[in-house]
């Protein structure tokens, strides 16, 4: 399993960004807590519009299988939703606290946008 986790720096202590789409950094790790690979979010970062999808879109093609985040406006959502990319809302703190939450299954799963777009 491979789990994205919103930040904003490139390690497993950096605190957490509470946005998808406009995250200065996203760590995908395995289930374990494992570092697979940081990604440099910077284009959704400095994107007028899209930010989301493109973040999305990112995700599907990394294989990821859960996004933990804070919140998720409606076009990343239904984006991260065809690539049956599970969303874990409400996360804060650091990467490293977030896997640990997932790992004992403290985390809250979105049925909806948390948020309205461009928030």
């Amino acid at each position: 399993m491979r789990i994205a986790i919103t930040s904003t720096g490139a390690d497993l202590d950096s605190p957490m960004d509470p946005r998808f789409g406009r995250a200065r950094y996203i760590v995908i790790v395995d289930d374990q807590g494992t570092l697979l690979e940081v990604v440099d979010n910077s284009a959704g970062v400095n994107s007028l519009r899209g930010a989301g999808i493109q973040a999305g879109k990112l995700l599907a093609d990394k294989k990821v299988d859960v996004l933990l985040t804070g919140n998720c406006g409606p076009n990343a959502f239904r984006t991260l939703q065809a690539a049956n990319i599970r969303v874990g809302i409400d996360q804060t703190g650091t990467v490293r606290e977030a896997i640990e939450r997932f790992k004992k299954g403290q985390v809250t799963y979105a049925s909806a946008p948390t948020v309205e777009g461009h928030w």
